[in-house]
């Protein structure tokens, strides 16, 4: 099992070494030269620094395709265009999986035709010099967004390749993502990559981390989630990383998603290190859009109201397009506009809403109880406490795919439409927090005039596609009908 220790130094060599005849362009990395073009970049493309000296929220798209002049013509029209502060480069399935063959047959097939075959930009094919050609081509910083669980490869090229922001953790993109992946075999993985990430930052090279906060991307309790980056932000500052944006998907109702990106940043400062900068991300609503472009765009718009209240550092925006699949560039550019259009309507005003504070401490008091479960369980390790939280489902996250999980837990909207949990499991939460949640549901099923049943749990996940908040029986019919 593994432990919340540093990776030695000659560990981490041991394992590049071992990683470079995984594909032919990892023998083309070379740190000491890497950290030289790192340092021959200009101030305005070094990613820490421009997120964290931000006076308003940043915004950020996703986007990722296969051919690195499409990359480039791609996120050049989502910085003029869109706006964008911050730029991604998303990364295809087949890396993800590790399949470079598949990746590279998909890259030979998108060059040769007129469609592109791959989902992404695969950054491990490319290699070094052409990561490079897509940093100097544009103005803004860039991030490697992908969903790897291991990634250590991909963080070898694209950190050489001059990336200074690299998305993901053990937790984060295993249990949402995979089922085959034992949580102690990613938490080794990326400690590898984080411990990386920490050399980059110790030859002055500031390599921001980004744990992925939305999970599973469907009402996800902000306790579960804020848990989770907090789990992985420590795990990433034993290994020296020192620039840490935690994430947190949408919710939809207001007030408690204003509540979260507030114990978020709260408990990051009070959990993380002194030497780690702790900021946040806020990513819009990840679950299902209406097909309808202008109701899409109207959750898009809750998403940029609701971060001018809560002011992330940064902001991953949506598209309209979310129903269809890839947008379009034209689409994804919009998105981007709506969210700044509100987030600079809404920012100077001073809005005051009831019951934030309120709900920011029943968050943090949830989310306590699982950080004091996990330390507990690893007797102060919180590698191996996570690892025997997830074990005994202490730790849960909804509608998982992994086999790490246990997957018992599952929530439902209250009648405000906040996400409360209508199932436990064994989740780690006290009597008077499982107490709480009850009632509130218990409310919602009152005005309804319906038992409380996993029926409201199923309407919740669609409600929003369907152009609602909360999943309410039409024509108010209850269970029976």
């Amino acid at each position: 099992m593994p432990t919340d220790s540093r990776l030695a130094a000659d560990e981490l060599q041991r394992i590049a070494s071992e990683l470079r005849d995984n594909w032919h362009t990892g023998r083309e990395v070379d740190f000491e030269e890497a950290v030289a073009f790192h340092e021959s970049l200009p101030p305005g493309k070094r990613f820490a620094p421009v997120l964290e000296s931000a006076d308003r929220p940043l915004l950020q798209p996703r986007a990722g395709v296969p051919c690195l002049e499409d990359q480039i013509s791609l996120l050049e029209y989502l910085q003029e265009d869109g706006g964008a502060d911050l730029l991604p480069t998303t990364i295809d399935s087949y890396t993800r999986d590790n399949e470079y063959e598949k990746a590279e047959e998909g890259l030979a097939a998108s060059r040769n035709g007129e469609a592109d075959e791959l989902n992404g930009f695969p950054a491990v094919n490319h290699g070094v010099e052409d990561c490079r050609r897509l940093v100097r081509a544009l103005d803004a910083p860039i991030e490697v967004r992908h969903g790897t669980p291991d990634a250590r490869l991909l963080a070898m090229v694209t950190l050489a390749g001059g990336f200074q922001s690299f998305e993901g953790g053990p937790i984060s993109y295993n249990i949402p993502y995979t089922k085959r992946h034992d949580l102690a075999t990613t938490i080794e993985h990326w400690q590898f990559v984080d411990r990386l990430c920490g050399a980059y930052t110790e030859r002055g090279v500031t390599i921001n981390r980004e744990p992925f906060g939305p999970l599973t991307g469907t009402l996800v309790p902000p306790c579960i989630a804020i848990a989770v980056m907090l789990i992985e932000g420590k795990l990433a500052a034993t290994q020296g990383v020192r620039s840490l944006t935690l994430g947190y998907g949408q919710v939809g109702n207001l007030v408690q998603d204003v509540a979260a990106l507030r114990a978020l940043r709260s408990l990051g400062e009070e959990y993380l290190p002194d030497a780690v900068t702790v900021t946040t991300v806020f990513h819009e609503w990840m679950g299902g859009f209406p097909p309808d472009e202008a109701r899409a765009s109207g959750v898009i718009g809750l998403g940029g109201a609701t971060a001018a209240v809560a002011q992330p550092d940064k902001v991953i925006t949506k598209s309209p397009q979310e129903f269809q699949g890839v947008p379009t560039k034209e689409a994804n550019a919009a998105g981007l506009r709506t969210t700044r259009q509100l987030i600079d309507m809404l920012i100077e005003q001073d809005i005051d809403l009831g019951g934030i504070d309120d709900e920011q401490r029943l968050i943090e008091r949830a989310t306590r109880d699982l950080m004091d479960t996990v330390i507990d369980a690893g007797d102060g390790d919180v590698a191996q406490g996570v690892i025997r939280a997830f074990d005994s489902g202490a730790l849960d996250v909804p509608f998982a795919p992994s086999d790490a999980a246990a997957g018992a837990v599952l929530p439902a909207r209250d009648d405000d439409g906040r996400v409360r949990i209508f199932e436990f499991g064994d989740l780690a939460l006290s009597a008077e927090i499982r107490e709480m949640h009850a009632a509130r549901l218990g409310e919602r099923a009152e005005t309804e005039g319906r038992d409380q049943s996993f029926r409201m749990v199923a309407d919740d996940v669609d409600a929003i596609s369907d152009g609602r908040l909360i999943g309410r029986p039409q024509g108010g019919a209850g269970d029976a009908d």
